[in-house]
């Protein structure tokens, strides 16, 4: 079956979550291949939003986090405090699923303003709680399209830490966990650089160049010694990631691919 870049995107990054681990979701592409992940490779992951339903499984993807259909589909609903304290900060959240406006090259995210602060080009949505969740979860996924605008040498405002300047800065800062584990683009996936932190490629998607991500990457990117190459979306996936696609779409009132 062909694909297209986007459906690698969200297909490779479904496969990172592993079966059966508690994933803080936010909404937009982390939501979509979480839950392209609970169809498919990980059955028993249990996702959590931010409103406060855990264990949510969405016939299609919400809109926000107060969308009904989380709190309809979850195994239970609680306060958004309680997600927060007890789940986030208690230490019992594996992995936090997180999309981004920008990043850079330690994993660190801008989700607030793209320029100047106090004179933006663009406001963004601004925080949420992806603040605490790079804070604090074990691990971070992070998913989005790269281009040199959104892989950037400097972030215009750094919304939620990765690993800080990098090397030993994210324990310096006391944040616990081991930080974002894994970008993964419409281009590549890459991981943490061990002692530097500093994220490099270790695999590119089906077809796709070094010069193809090195041009849209606004640092030096880095390849691993050994970088392997992407398996190709299977018919399975890409045929539940389509089915779910239509579904929200159908709900929603959109075009397909849009949701």
């Amino acid at each position: 079956m062909t694909y297209s870049t986007n459906e690698m995107m969200t297909v490779a990054a479904a496969r990172r979550l592993q079966n059966g681990s508690v994933c803080f979701v936010g909404i937009g592409l982390p939501s979509k291949a979480a839950n392209l992940a609970r169809l498919t490779s990980s059955p028993d992951v249990v996702l959590i939003y931010e409103s406060g339903p855990i264990g949510a499984k969405p016939s299609v993807l919400p809109l926000s986090i107060g969308d009904g259909e989380l709190a309809e589909t979850a195994d239970t609903v609680v306060p958004t405090g309680e997600i927060f304290r007890y789940w986030l900060q208690g230490g019992r959240i594996d992995v936090g699923f997180l999309g981004a406006a920008q990043v850079d090259r330690f994993g660190n995210i801008n989700t607030t303003v793209v320029g100047d602060y106090h004179r933006p080009k663009v406001r963004l949505p601004g925080a949420g709680g992806a603040p605490e969740i790079a804070g604090s979860a074990k691990s971070v996924l992070i998913i989005l399209k790269q281009s040199s605008r959104s892989f950037v040498d400097k972030l215009d405002f750094v919304t939620s830490v990765g690993h800080g300047e990098g090397g030993d800065s994210r324990k310096r800062l006391g944040l616990p966990g081991a930080g974002p584990v894994g970008i993964i683009t419409d281009l590549c996936i890459m991981e943490p650089e061990a002692g530097t932190h500093e994220f490099i490629v270790t695999s590119l998607h089906p077809g796709v160049t070094r010069e193809q991500v090195v041009a849209a990457t606004g640092w030096a990117i880095r390849f691993a010694d050994q970088v392997a190459e992407t398996a190709a979306p299977t018919e399975v996936e890409l045929t539940a990631l389509r089915d779910l696609e239509a579904r929200t779409a159908a709900a929603h009132g959109q075009a397909p691919g849009e949701a």
